[in-house]
């Protein structure tokens, strides 16, 4: 059933749920692999010089620590570090965020023994903002899109290699265990170029994926940071051939690690046809969570919510 909306349209946009599992991913440029190998070449080659913060609240078991490094182009990274109070670390992830960033962790899904880095992409709230990149979300996602080298996604994406090799040189114990990525909406959608070309990796958990199938995101209107590209694409149509570098469904088809994905049916932010491209262009072992809205609260929402933590807890320790 469709929510109750005032949207000017509808954020299913026509599609069920077999319609949205058969949404392709665009072509790769043939240089995509290279360009994003070439990256990971960069990132791994960055003196990340981590600093641990003081310990600045305890929760769930947890002690929080602020965090920064260094990413490419010279960029100092913000974020938290949680290390477990009691017990040794057997699991570490990097944990991304939403387009509207983050002004402290937000712990969805609780492993024990894990160390986690939360990590700030570069310009955006709270602790990775800087004078020389937008942090609105309509103006970040277009910084630099007029070439595929200066297009800040692909500095985003570093920004999470980066934040990996930080936690490994700040809590040396987790360099031989688990490492997981986790993200939502912005973070899930940069999620599967993190996972395809860097093997330290070992699965992925991703929410409402953003950034799937560009060709097709630019036909449909959205409340999300996608709008802003949409317009751009209507007065500078080339911005396509830019952005088939930075589509999260062609890079999920270069993934061969398990990934879990949590899918929306209606969401008014990341239209569903984007976030179900993702899915099903995953190339290893995955697992679909069906959301019946994403970017929209409603009176099921928690309990949806619940549902989804648990289907993520099972997979990430199964």
């Amino acid at each position: 059933m469709i929510p109750r909306h005032d949207f000017a349209f509808d954020p299913t946009y026509g599609y069920d749920l077999d319609a949205l599992l058969a949404v392709p991913a665009p072509e790769a440029p043939a240089d995509f692999e290279r360009f994003w190998r070439e990256t990971h070449a960069r990132a791994s080659a960055v003196s990340v010089a981590p600093k641990l913060g003081p310990v600045e609240w305890e929760a769930d078991g947890l002690r929080f620590h602020g965090v920064s490094f260094t990413s490419t182009d010279g960029f100092r990274i913000g974020g938290w570090l949680s290390l477990p109070i009691d017990g040794e670390v057997t699991r570490a992830r990097v944990v991304a965020h939403g387009y509207g960033g983050r002004d402290r962790p937000e712990v969805r899904v609780g492993i024990p023994g894990t160390a986690t880095i939360w990590p700030c992409a570069r310009g955006l709230p709270t602790r990775s903002l800087h004078p020389d990149l937008p942090s609105d979300a309509q103006e970040h996602v277009l910084h630099g899109i007029g070439s595929r080298e200066t297009y800040i996604h692909r500095g985003c994406v570093a920004d999470m290699w980066c934040a990996a090799t930080a936690l490994g040189e700040l809590v040396p114990e987790s360099a031989g265990v688990r490492l997981d990525y986790v993200g939502s909406s912005f973070g899930g959608g940069i999620g599967p170029f993190v996972l395809a070309f860097d093997d330290r990796f070992t699965s992925g958990a991703l929410v409402v994926p953003s950034f799937g199938n560009h060709p097709l995101r630019v036909t449909l209107p959205c409340t999300g940071s996608g709008e802003a590209v949409r317009d751009l694409h209507a007065r500078r149509p080339e911005v396509l051939d830019v952005l088939a570098y930075y589509d999260s469904a062609t890079a999920a088809t270069f993934v061969r690690r398990p990934v879990h994905v949590g899918a929306a049916l209606f969401d008014p932010s990341v239209p569903p046809p984007g976030q179900f491209a993702v899915y099903n262009a995953l190339g290893g072992p995955k697992e679909l969570f069906v959301m019946e809205t994403g970017h929209f609260a409603h009176p099921e929402e928690a309990a949806q919510e619940e549902a989804l933590t648990q289907a993520q807890y099972g997979f990430m320790t199964a």
